[in-house]
């Protein structure tokens, strides 16, 4: 784990229950030259039902194909995580590795291929070493169990801290709990989200319907987060149900009680996606974007968007310097609809310009103090319709230019 904690870290981390039906290990595999744990074993009661989503890179590690793939059947039996090597780009020897570990981890739990599901997270080029893959299995299989906090420290990279969250609901009765654990801290972007991300719950409910809860969650939280604007060629989040809390099987999302576990998962992967951004590589600010006033949520969304990823406006923040009109550049090459004599722009809730000019009598102390916090709000109105979005991101220090110009050594 990296000492320097980011400063954006939450002071606790949340107390995560166990789930019936889920099984956690992680061992030292040996993925990179360090005496920690960089292997992490998920085992499901069998009856366990997983939906997902991958990232659009058109460059994807083999494990993120065999996900694809395997989701298809909706059933999961076991999860592998490994951390130090992302497998990707690597060709024929990649997906011999995934083979490897699916039919090493299927041979020990008696269970299809395809309920095997497999990631891993590292240094994109370097072909994940089969023995030592097998090797730390092994391990795992014959590891004691251990709790949430284990694994999602198993999980990291360059990460600061582990990402945890939880939500216990009632659905028809039956006390329901949705856990979820989310590593991801650089090449941050929306074209999904760019992280590993897993959310486990013991309500009894289809894939077919949890598909559809993901990535309706997805939407407001993962898609709703930038770092950098880089995509990950690993890019998973994957929802596992066991079906052991005892509600009678959901299907459609008019079921009785359904929307409550369609809230809570909203609500978890909301938390996650938001940590995430507050161990953004080298962030020392929370920055909250909203757009208002758009032609569509959608166009408000890409405006959003353009304002979070705009190493200008990034920079000006890190320098806590209220350099609006970097904002109306950042909205002005969104390619959506504008009018420069319409929009307004607020920080931390105070109007800097209106109408194509800084209001009158601009007073820019109070909004020079709020740059000084560690959370900060931006707003724009642009004055079209009724189109809104709301997305999550950090500001772009030279710590972010440590980390990665020593990434690999």
């Amino acid at each position: 784990m990296i000492a320097n904690i980011s400063p954006l870290a939450p002071q606790h981390l949340p107390e995560l229950p166990a789930i019936d039906g889920i099984t956690l290990r992680a061992v030292c595999a040996g993925y990179k030259d360090w005496q920690r744990n960089d292997l992490s074993f998920f085992t499901f009661a069998p009856g366990t039902t997983v939906a997902g989503l991958t990232t659009k890179s058109a460059c994807p590690s083999p494990e993120v194909e065999w996900c694809r793939a395997a989701l298809k059947k909706g059933q999961a039996r076991a999860l592998v995580v490994n951390a130090g090597n992302s497998n990707a780009f690597t060709g024929h020897r990649g997906r011999e590795a995934v083979a490897a570990i699916t039919a090493h981890v299927a041979e020990h739990l008696n269970c299809a291929l395809h309920e095997v599901f497999v990631s891993s997270t590292g240094v994109i080029g370097v072909p994940l070493p089969i023995e030592t893959a097998c090797k730390g299995l092994e391990k795992a299989f014959n590891a004691p169990s251990v709790d949430w906090e284990y694994v999602a420290n198993a999980i990291m990279t360059t990460d600061t801290f582990p990402k945890m969250s939880v939500k216990e609901i009632t659905v028809q009765g039956k006390t329901v709990k949705v856990v979820g654990i989310i590593k991801g801290s650089g090449m941050i972007a929306p074209d999904m989200a760019t992280m590993l991300g897993y959310i486990f719950t013991d309500a009894a409910v289809s894939s077919d319907l949890l598909q559809t809860m993901l990535n309706h969650a997805n939407k407001k939280s993962f898609s709703c987060i930038t770092v950098d604007s880089d995509t990950s060629t690993s890019d998973t989040v994957l929802a596992f149900a066991t079906g052991k809390a005892g509600n009678v099987l959901l299907r459609d999302p008019k079921d009785k009680d359904a929307e409550n576990l369609q809230q809570a998962i909203t609500e978890v992967c909301l938390d996650l996606a938001q940590k995430v951004v507050r161990d953004g590589e080298g962030a020392s600010k929370f920055i909250s974007i909203t757009v208002t006033g758009a032609v569509s949520d959608e166009s408000a969304h890409i405006v959003a968007l353009s304002i979070a990823n705009s190493p200008l406006v990034k920079t000006a923040i890190a320098g806590e310097d209220a350099n609006w009109g970097r904002v109306v550049m950042a909205v002005g090459k969104a390619g959506q609809p504008a009018e420069r004599d319409l929009l307004s722009i607020r920080f931390g809730g105070i109007e800097v310009a209106a109408k194509g000019m800084v209001v009158p009598d601009y007073d820019e102390a109070p909004v020079a103090a709020h740059l000084k916090g560690k959370e900060i709000d931006v707003s724009v109105d642009l004055g079209l319709g009724d189109g809104r979005a709301q997305v999550w991101t950090c500001d772009l220090t030279h710590g972010y230019i440590s980390i990665n110009a020593d990434y690999r050594s």
